[in-house]
């Protein structure tokens, strides 16, 4: 979508004016992986329109490939406003304008499959099934058991808002099920599914996904994973191609892994799980350890909290690996304003400068 934000703090009816910008959760992830040197894909649908042109040309200058992004010539491409304050505060708004948006008419029929299932590691969100019923329908083929399926990777983003019914909590769930990695926050877990036992009982809530990250806000994360071998929802490893089995409680499970989070200046919270999950994703695909998995997260995150809209330069690789790499005592002494991507990158240039 198109997000429009806000010129100044205060309600929505109050703020005189506002600043283009691009959101959503999947494009957001693929715009911080292209920025972080990985090659991503964006597979979507936009309107015909001026916003749909902004849409292809923003996240294409990411160096995302955005050459899958279909143009719907009926409908338009979506939009949002939002406030200036947090979104976990009652004095967050967002408006959204999106019902009957090219997107919310994503089929299994007007995307390109194969594109969607063309790379090691598809990225989806929660939001997107709340969308519409064929969007639903999209998702639950997509997570499904499938001969070309790559690593699945879900972001349970309950919005309530979003859902007409009250069975959305429910459809996550099964939706989760179905994943490879799973990223959840704490406090969501416990407003969908009333879970309140902490990581350990969303762990038992969740059993299936071969990784599962349950975020914790201030306090940090925590990656719970399988031990190699283990078998859960689906045949086979890695979730892909098997017959579906009973959930159950056979699953081997490793200790869990804890990173806490980085101390920072927070400008605006809207974007940083999705800059967590691209953060996490990224130390995947490069085969780190959970610890620095978490830890590349807390990174990414940190560089959006610090800048006002959805998306922000994040850290080079150099530089993340740089501080993901300090021991406990200076990870902890850690503290991250405005700018701090580009400060501290010139710092490690100027280093290596003969």
């Amino acid at each position: 979508m198109v997000t429009f934000l806000p010129s100044r703090p205060g309600r929505l009816a109050d703020v005189p004016s506002f600043d283009r910008g691009i959101g959503g959760a999947e494009s957001n992830v693929a715009c911080v992986l292209a920025a972080a040197g990985h090659s991503a894909r964006w597979v979507s649908r936009v309107g015909a329109d001026a916003f749909g042109d902004h849409l292809v040309e923003a996240i294409g200058s990411y160096g995302v490939d955005v050459s899958y992004v279909r143009r719907d010539p009926a409908r338009p491409t979506g939009v949002y406003f939002r406030t200036a304050g947090d979104r976990s505060t009652d004095s967050h708004e967002v408006a959204y304008y999106r019902a009957g948006s090219a997107a919310s008419a994503m089929t299994a029929t007007n995307l390109d499959l194969e594109a969607v299932r063309g790379g090691r590691i598809l990225h989806l969100s929660g939001i997107t099934p709340a969308l519409s019923a064929d969007c639903l329908t999209l998702i639950r083929e997509l997570t499904a058991p499938h001969p070309t399926r790559p690593l699945i990777s879900f972001d349970v983003n309950y919005r309530p808002a979003l859902w007409r019914d009250t069975h959305g909590p429910e459809i996550l769930l099964d939706l989760a099920r179905g994943a490879d990695i799973v990223f959840v926050g704490e406090d969501e877990a416990e407003e969908a599914w009333g879970i309140t036992g902490g990581p350990t009982a969303i762990r038992e809530a969740l059993p299936e996904p071969g990784i599962l990250v349950v975020k914790q806000g201030g306090r940090g994360a925590v990656s719970l994973g399988r031990a190699a071998g283990s078998r859960a929802a689906w045949g086979g490893t890695g979730g892909r191609g098997g017959t579906p089995q009973s959930p159950g409680r056979a699953t081997s499970l490793r200790p869990a892994t804890t990173a806490p989070a980085l101390k920072v200046d927070v400008v605006a919270t809207t974007g940083a799980g999705d800059a967590f999950a691209a953060g996490f994703l990224s130390a995947t695909l490069r085969g780190l350890p959970a610890r620095d998995r978490l830890r590349h997260g807390h990174l990414m995150a940190a560089a959006s909290l610090t800048a006002p809209g959805d998306l922000a330069a994040p850290p080079t690789r150099a530089l993340a690996d740089r501080l993901v790499a300090l021991d406990d005592t200076a990870w902890g002494r850690l503290r991250l304003g405005p700018g701090w991507t580009d400060t501290m990158g010139r710092d490690i240039e100027e280093a290596r400068t003969p």
